[in-house]
Formats: structure tokens, C-alpha cells, sequence
């Protein structure tokens, strides 16, 4: 059974950080991308950064130079690490696979290629 599940969301102060980890199951992760989403109220879900099979990685232009994405197999978890955190960067956010992947095929930022989704972790970023 395929299962995605992220955790390290919560509140924090305007140029603040966090990380936040996504841990897989029914799959390995070199058998799919992953890629990190967020949504806010009101708005649409935005790709923020994804990990190919083969460990590349691809970003937003809205995280690049903040964002960092990153994966252990070992542990079957994918990070997004968060610096320079501000108001605007406050959502849900999601982490989802398109396994099965073809192997050594670039990711993309598209929410329809990617057809398993956890359940989010919320980021707040407010005084």
C-alpha cells in the first residue's frame, strides 16, 4: 500500500526555518519522484521542488535560493528544508508521488503527474 506522510510543519517567526520530512511506504524511492506542494486558502496548489529517481532535483522559481530538497533511502524520507521563512510562504504542505516512475526521467512541477499525496503538514509563518 502506497503511503506518503510528512511531518515538521508548525509555527514560526517571519526568517525563521523548518524542515520538513516525508517518509514512503509500498515503494522505494527510486521508483518515483517526489515532490513537495503547498496550498494555501484561496489559492491554487503550487509546486514548490521535486527529487527524480535519480536524485535530481528541480525548483520553483518561489524556492529557489530557500528551499532545499533532499532524500535519504535508507529511510525512505524526502526533506524540504525551509530558510527565510515569510508570511506568504503560510499553507498546507504536501508531499506526492508519481510512482511508478520511469527510471532516470527528469521531475516536474505539474500536480497532475503526481497521483499519491499525503495528508500535509501545516507551516504558519507569523510574529
Amino acid at each position: 500500500q502506497v503511503q506518503l506522510v510528512e511531518s515538521g510543519g508548525g509555527l514560526v517567526q517571519p526568517g525563521g526555518s523548518l524542515r520538513l520530512s516525508c517518509v514512503v511506504s509500498g515503494f522505494t524511492l527510486d521508483n518515483s519522484a517526489i515532490a513537495w506542494f503547498r496550498q494555501a486558502p484561496g489559492k491554487e496548489r503550487e509546486g514548490l521542488s521535486c527529487i527524480s529517481t535519480d536524485g535530481k532535483t528541480n525548483y520553483a522559481d518561489s524556492a529557489k535560493g530557500r528551499f532545499t530538497i533532499s532524500r535519504d533511502n535508507a529511510k525512505n524520507t524526502v526533506y524540504l528544508q525551509m530558510n527565510g521563512l515569510e508570511p506568504e510562504d503560510t499553507a498546507v504542505y504536501y508531499c506526492q508521488s508519481n510512482y511508478p516512475a520511469a527510471r532516470f526521467r527528469p521531475c516536474v512541477l505539474d500536480r497532475y503527474e503526481y497521483h499519491y499525496r499525503g495528508q500535509g503538514t501545516q507551516v504558519t509563518v507569523s510574529d
